[in-house]
């Protein structure tokens, strides 16, 4: 009796494994395939822009960054100067360098797939795997939205970029505005505290404020100092609000001891 019931404890331990895994893969695919379906606005967009069908290709084959990828084929489409398009694209990928902070501690890869696993470190991959409860199920979320995600990217950049010239006006479209807009969706349940809700506002105020004023790819660039703006602001605040009530409460203290005395 008791080796059948270890027997089917085990079934019940191995059925409930297989159910937690059988989740993670679904939300993983769900997210690889609703932000790489996108892949065909960049296409589309960067072939508009004036990129021939190989540098669309190999922009998503070697970057695989989708805000950095449409902030590069924006700034071209606007007329910006390619050094300043490249560095705004550069800094909003920098982002990914501390997504792979730490997601290296997270999913302990061996050291011969990190080099590999770092092409997918990315905004889609890190929503996917931090949440995950054990090492188990991060491994599976980062792995199976990476792959999905890289493959039908690349797969559906080469369509849209096929597909540019029957389209016709891409601008019409709005083509641009679709990964951008998967990104923030993505992007919003994480905004968790004030002061994170507070960086992101100040950071779009910047951008749309400056739009207008500066070359195309400047305004990115100029909005990351939302970030040490609104921490500056925090701390002094912190600070005003603190003074007074240290005060009362060392005269408070103060007077206690005195009477006790």
């Amino acid at each position: 009796m008791a080796g059948a019931e270890e027997t089917t404890a085990g079934a019940k331990t191995d059925v409930a494994g297989a159910k937690t895994d059988a989740a993670v893969v679904r939300d993983a695919l769900g997210v690889g395939t609703a932000v790489g379906l996108s892949g065909f606005a960049f296409g589309v967009t960067a072939a508009g822009s004036g990129l021939s069908l190989l540098q669309t290709c190999v922009l998503s084959l070697a970057v695989f960054t989708g805000a950095s990828q449409f902030a590069l084929v924006g700034a071209l489409a606007a007329g910006g100067n390619p050094y300043t398009a490249a560095a705004g694209a550069f800094f909003l990928g920098v982002r990914n360098a501390f997504y792979g902070l730490r997601l290296s501690q997270l999913l302990a890869l061996p050291r011969a797939l990190r080099p590999l696993a770092a092409q997918w470190v990315i905004d889609e991959t890190t929503a996917v795997t931090l949440p995950q409860p054990t090492r188990r199920a991060a491994r599976i979320g980062f792995a199976v939205t990476g792959a999905t995600l890289y493959v039908l990217w690349n797969l559906t950049t080469l369509l849209g970029a096929l597909g540019a010239d029957a389209l016709g006006d891409t601008d019409a479209w709005g083509l641009d505005a679709a990964s951008p807009a998967v990104f923030l969706a993505l992007l919003a349940p994480m905004l968790a505290s004030t002061t994170e809700r507070v960086t992101a506002a100040v950071a779009v105020l910047l951008v749309l404020g400056l739009l207008p004023v500066l070359p195309a790819g400047l305004p990115v660039l100029v909005s990351a100092l939302a970030a040490p703006v609104v921490l500056f602001l925090k701390g002094r605040g912190r600070e005003t609000s603190s003074g007074p009530a240290a005060a009362a409460a060392s005269t408070a203290s103060t007077t206690s001891t005195e009477a006790d005395r």
